[in-house]
């Protein structure tokens, strides 16, 4: 009998030493888990200004974003969609938003060059293959030869629609009168009114318009020779900003770049973007296929700039090319060096 109660005194003395070390030992993780948790879930938040929702060009964001991408590299997005370029680089400008994308490089160079604290941190896209020009049905305009006279759509001052429309009346020598109308379904609206003879698109938007034989495609921007190999939209921010959230945009380019090797190689990635925008898989396949190169979406992207500014001079965006010294204060890429 002492044997047995000399074992149970042991035993509880011995579940009494557990149960203090386990609370010595839940203090101690009380008091170092606060700082350890914290770094590991401190995220940053961005907020982005995108022209034109629903482009495949301009869905990582969005995607990136619903994968859970972004918030892998401690950042979360808040995004505002706007009409086009002009007023996205407004946002920017004006500290309203962190990130704009997709914003035409004439419009850049030019306010650049008239001293805006813009910096390009990043490749949109490169070549105009996405952008198209559209008529109704039943429209005597045939083509871009045919628009003597006429109205040709673009979304806002400043952006890559604004720089393709001035190209494609330069390439086709037709005296057509530019008109911004916004973004596509604004601009659709206009078309079908007859408020605007030619209007612009870029898909998914129109697709099945024109399948459905709506509205013909007469020129697409590929047809400004100039425009084919050229990085027409850029991802900017502003100086201030580029200084006071340097690793957080560094970190977003970083997650940027990651959601579009997930785009172009998983089909859920497709099928998040069907979702999305609201079209069948076979129409989000054909858009990335048909008009989005991966090359030309790679962050690092710089291609055709003596042409792009030898466009904005042409075009009266600029009055001079800018220096190198200037170029390296606006070209400020996070995904690493221009290529």
């Amino acid at each position: 009998m002492k044997s047995h109660r000399l074992h149970a005194q042991a035993t509880h003395r011995w579940e009494e030493d557990v149960k203090a070390l386990t609370t010595v030992l839940v203090l101690v993780a009380a008091v170092l888990a606060p700082a350890g948790a914290e770094a590991q879930d401190k995220v940053d938040t961005l907020k982005l200004a995108i022209g034109q929702r629903g482009n495949w060009e301009n869905a990582p964001a969005e995607l990136g974003q619903e994968a859970g991408i972004f918030r892998k590299h401690g950042i979360v997005l808040e995004s505002l969609y706007t009409s086009g370029g002009g007023e996205t680089m407004q946002a920017v400008l004006s500290g309203s938003v962190d990130v704009g994308m997709g914003v035409g490089t004439g419009g850049i160079l030019s306010a650049f060059f008239k001293g805006a604290p813009v910096r390009a941190i990043g490749n949109s896209t490169t070549g105009a293959r996405d952008l198209y020009w559209y008529v109704p049905a039943g429209s005597e305009i045939q083509s871009m030869k045919d628009a003597g006279g006429r109205t040709i759509a673009f979304s806002t001052n400043g952006s890559s629609t604004n720089t393709t429309a001035l190209g494609l009346i330069e390439t086709f020598k037709v005296d057509a009168k530019p008109v911004a109308t916004g973004n596509p379904s604004s601009t659709f609206t206009q078309v079908m009114s007859g408020q605007v003879d030619i209007g612009w698109a870029s898909p998914p938007f129109g697709v099945e318009a024109v399948q459905q034989g709506k509205i013909r495609i007469i020129a697409r921007g590929d047809d400004v020779p100039a425009l084919r190999d050229q990085t027409v939209r850029l991802m900017i921010t502003s100086a201030p900003t580029l200084d006071a959230k340097a690793d957080a945009i560094k970190r977003f380019a970083e997650a940027y770049s990651e959601t579009l090797d997930w785009m172009y190689s998983d089909p859920a990635a497709v099928a998040a973007y069907a979702k999305w925008v609201d079209v069948p898989i076979s129409v989000a396949e054909d858009v990335r296929e048909e008009f989005y190169p991966k090359e030309n979406l790679r962050l690092d992207r710089l291609s055709g700039l003596d042409a792009a500014m030898q466009s904005a001079i042409d075009m009266k965006f600029l009055s001079a090319s800018l220096s190198q010294e200037q170029l390296d204060e606006l070209f400020q890429y996070q995904a690493g060096p221009v290529k």
